[in-house]
């Protein structure tokens, strides 16, 4: 019995892989797969996974594998409702009138774990929904969205027919098992309870649409060496998430704000991966504005900075770099990326002392090595012009690592004319115990995909006091942008579930002060044009600065989050 598009979109048999050029240059069998567009930029194959061979095959196709996210939450506690973070962003102050900005007539789309609908804090004062509609990707025995192909999409009457029923997921199943998407809404788009005494969003009358992401494929979660328990989410998934949020409404009808509060150290850091391409391609449009959370990766020692010289300088033309493996570590990626013109290759040093010499890799290959007397296992693929970024990549697989310190030799093949290279491990939620730098930079740590130039990307702050979340990522990108825009409240945030602190909920904050601004600019027909690139310009004009700081800097970039500042700014106060 055939199998049709939706099961092998979901089956762990099917291979996903993303392309974004036609497909017919792969040739009829490619044609001839189950596959998805996106918007003829990209396309996404399922292949039967025999087809594929074994995974040093796919593991050489990097550049196409669907990378993995994970939730950026660092942790919470309990606590009544507090809206300093609010008030040090500005928000209920333009709220209030004469502007009285609360979101009216825009919607905001959270892409996440879902929403728990039944809360109060998503309906209106009669009690309906404030949900315009859940794509449940996790729920295959309902309708999916017209023109997608698994999931179930909710509507606002379904949704309302569920609160009024006596058990509502019984009408509509949809749950919110983690509760973070949960949290990033009631932040972004929470309703005023209470006068705003219980609780406040920072858009309370918007509109919100939900995409409830399903979990990774299991053959994507063993090749990347994750654990079995952590959330993790595909790239095409989020992709076609932010494709439903886009065609949710008409541009000049609505305006959409997409919040994405999830992040990966996979990749070249400067926006190149596909989802930061289409993210770059959603946020450019008309009436759109596209949302991203930093990461929580700026302590975590997960990034490396060096930089080789010629011998006749003196410096060096070798760099060892050393990685402190834990007891309890099941395996982890090493991503190097080098700067053009240079070539650098990297021999290994297990903690037991056997080796791996330097070896050049052709275009698209790899190799496995194996010890006598370590269980561990050690890919390497080498790539010497990365077809997204143009740079070279060496990736490197370490499955079974053995506890202790493991060196990395990097060097230089041939003339050294930049000399720099970056290395990342995986953000700490992908790992199953710590594996770290011992000599790391805190720099260049924002996660994917806030590097998208065109996206708005904040790093996170307390506004207890004004100080730097130590976990925040920083900037800039990998190749010197201006990265994060700026910075906003994330530490000890109120949300529906009690206080946390993480960089989605400086994203989810900001998402509700966006929201605010296209309610002023496309709504009430201030400037109804507007997209990502200028609301970002226009909170960096009215951004908060310190005196004794020089901006743009790779914490705060332009300052923190100000919505008063902004819109005196516009007045030219």
């Amino acid at each position: 019995m055939p199998v049709d598009c939706k099961e092998k979109i979901l089956s762990n048999d099917y291979y996903d892989v993303i392309i974004d050029f036609p497909i017919w240059v792969l040739g009829d069998y490619a044609e001839r797969q189950c596959h998805v567009s996106i918007e003829n930029l990209y396309h996404f194959i399922y292949y039967p996974r025999e087809d594929i061979g074994d995974s040093q095959i796919y593991f050489s196709s990097y550049r196409s594998v669907p990378k993995l996210y994970g939730l950026m939450q660092e942790g919470g506690g309990a606590g009544g409702f507090d809206p300093n973070s609010l008030i040090a962003s500005g928000i209920p102050q333009v709220q209030r009138e004469p502007l009285a900005l609360t979101g009216r007539g825009v919607v905001v789309c959270i892409i996440d774990t879902g929403i728990d609908y039944t809360n109060p804090v998503f309906r209106n004062e009669d009690g309906t929904s404030r949900i315009l509609a859940i794509w449940d990707q996790t729920i295959q025995t309902g309708t999916p969205p017209e023109g997608f192909l698994y999931g179930t999409e909710y509507r606002r009457e379904d949704i309302n027919r569920a609160l009024q029923a006596e058990d509502p997921y019984s009408v509509v199943p949809s749950r919110d098992e983690i509760g973070h998407g949960t949290s990033l809404a009631s932040v972004a788009a929470g309703s005023r309870l209470n006068g705003g005494l219980t609780f406040l969003g920072g858009a309370p009358e918007a509109d919100i649409v939900v995409v409830k992401l399903k979990d990774c494929k299991q053959y994507l979660r063993d090749f990347y060496l994750l654990p079995q328990t952590v959330p993790a989410y595909q790239e095409n998934d989020i992709m076609l998430g932010v494709q439903y949020a886009d065609s949710f409404t008409e541009p000049f009808s609505r305006p959409v704000v997409i919040c994405l509060g999830m992040g990966t150290n996979y990749g070249d850091h400067t926006g190149s991966s596909p989802l930061g391409r289409y993210l770059n391609a959603i946020a450019v449009r008309r009436n759109r504005a596209v949302v991203v959370a930093g990461g929580n990766e700026g302590n975590a020692a997960h990034h490396f900075q060096g930089r080789l010289n010629n011998q006749g300088t003196g410096g060096l033309n070798s760099r060892a770099v050393e990685v402190r493996v834990e007891q309890g570590a099941e395996g982890f990626f090493l991503e190097l990326w080098g700067s053009l013109p240079d070539i650098f290759t990297v021999s290994v040093r297990t903690p037991g002392g056997e080796t791996i010499p330097p070896v050049r890799l052709g275009l698209q290959d790899s190799l496995t090595y194996s010890f006598i007397y370590e269980r561990s296992r050690v890919t390497i693929a080498g790539f010497l012009v990365e077809p997204a970024s143009g740079e070279e990549l060496i990736l490197m697989k370490v499955q079974n690592p053995t506890p202790g310190i493991w060196t990395f030799q990097v060097e230089a093949s041939g003339e050294i004319h930049n000399g720099e290279f970056n290395m990342w491990l995986p953000i700490r939620q992908f790992l199953s115990a710590p594996v770290y730098f011992l000599e790391s930079s805190p720099y260049i740590t924002l996660t994917e995909p806030s590097m998208a130039s065109s996206v708005i990307c904040v790093s996170t702050y307390d506004a207890l006091n004004n100080s730097f979340y130590i976990e925040s990522g920083r900037g800039f990108s990998r190749c010197g942008a201006i990265r994060p825009d700026f910075a906003a409240p994330g530490v000890d945030v109120s949300t529906v579930n009690g206080k946390r602190s993480e960089s989605s909920m400086a994203a989810a904050i900001t998402v509700g002060a966006v929201a605010q601004f296209m309610q002023w600019a496309v709504v009430e027909g201030n400037n109804i044009v507007v997209e990502s690139r200028e609301i970002k310009n226009y909170f960096i004009r009215g951004a908060a600065r310190s005196f004794d700081m020089t901006y743009p800097n790779r914490e705060w970039g332009y300052g923190r989050l100000n919505m008063v500042g902004t819109f005196d700014a516009l007045i030219g106060v």
